[in-house]
């Protein structure tokens, strides 16, 4: 699709003021006297044009500008017109030639945009709001007002062993941070199906990690760790299995009371296995319907305010009803604005709920 023009946007008070500085100007010049010379302003009515016209309907404001020069020549004969009507005719050129470079960038723009838009619904595809006996939300809000995808991750897939999901988060910004997270969320989308067990996925996420960032020149490998959380709701029995490594651990809400569900021995991050090793360890936890779970990231506890104190998360969830989970990150987005006013880091985060019966089951 072509992108859409300035011109045929909505009209507003900033795509209307170079008319309005046309009147202005125009009345002052009629209605005052002429040592006062506010016709010269009107040379700046062009350049002003330019930063929200497009081209044609900027020349076509600067001949209105020396049609009124000339207009007010014959009420002030000896005004000095011709000086001003070349000064308009220089900025009008000058003002055109600017208009079309913004143009073609705010293009270029919109095309990185619908780049990006397409690289979100591949790396963070819309998630179905139930699977399983299982209620999900997500949540993604970048830290760059214009960006769409960063290094934080998220994927939930039904499988014959359970409901597997998994968040994290790659050290970096940039492409670089798209291209890693990219690698471990699409090795996750394959070896959740193939594999028995987490500590096998974990595995695979790691050598599939470690041979992306082998492929990037220049970058010292032990700095390009990946932190994940993975987690299985098996389709049999009230249970969970969580297999951290290195990522914020998981909070579970049950009866309001709030249990921070750390790993009860650390496993490695993803590309450091050659360095400490692949002693991976899964807990598993008691999970009954009406639970609620939040997976996040670590943009979320490491908001800030202006006092430089971080959000907390913990105290923020005990305060939490066991309401949906939308409501619940719809929330969380809204207070963690209120706290840091503005975010730092990108956040991630699900919510989920433990139903008693699977979609389809009667209860």
């Amino acid at each position: 699709m072509r992108p859409r023009r300035p011109l045929r946007k909505r009209w507003s008070p900033a795509l209307l003021s170079p008319l309005i500085l046309t009147v202005v100007i125009t009345c002052l010049a009629f209605s005052t006297p002429r040592k006062v010379a506010f016709s010269r302003l009107l040379t700046a009515v062009p350049a002003l044009a330019a930063s929200v016209w497009p081209v044609l309907p900027t020349v076509l404001l600067g001949a209105v500008c020396v049609a009124i020069m000339i207009g007010l020549s014959l009420v002030y004969p000896d005004l000095g017109t011709w000086f001003t009507v070349g000064a308009i005719a220089a900025v009008t050129v000058a003002a055109a030639y600017a208009c079309h470079v913004r143009i073609l960038r705010e293009q270029a723009f919109l095309q990185l945009r619908l780049v990006a838009d397409a690289a979100q619904k591949v790396l963070l595809r819309p998630l179905p709001r139930r699977v399983g006996r299982l209620e999900i939300e997500s949540m993604y809000v970048a830290a760059a007002a214009q960006a769409c995808i960063g290094g934080d991750f998220y994927e939930v897939v039904a499988t014959p062993y359970g409901v597997r999901l998994i968040i994290g988060d790659v050290r970096g910004k940039g492409l670089p941070a798209v291209g890693a997270a990219a690698a471990v969320v699409n090795c996750f989308r394959e070896a959740a199906y193939d594999e028995p067990t987490l500590e096998d996925i974990v595995r695979r996420l790691d050598t599939s990690s470690t041979r992306h960032s082998c492929t990037q020149p220049g970058e010292d490998l032990l700095e390009q760790f990946t932190t994940v959380v993975l987690a299985e709701f098996p389709h049999q029995g009230d249970c969970l299995r969580l297999l951290n490594c290195g990522h914020p651990p998981p909070m579970l809400l049950r009866g309001g009371e709030l249990r921070v569900l750390a790993p009860s021995t650390a496993s490695p991050m993803l590309n450091l296995a050659a360095l400490i090793g692949t002693d991976y360890t899964t807990d598993t936890i008691v999970c009954a319907p009406g639970d609620q779970l939040l997976f996040y990231t670590d943009g979320v506890i490491e908001c800030r305010n202006c006092e430089g104190e971080f959000f907390a998360l913990q105290d923020w969830m005990r305060r939490q009803d066991p309401d949906s989970p939308r409501a619940l990150l719809d929330r969380l987005h809204r207070d963690l604005l209120r706290h840091g006013g503005g975010l730092s880091d990108d956040v991630a985060a699900l919510a989920v709920r433990v139903r008693g019966t699977a979609r389809g089951e009667t209860a």
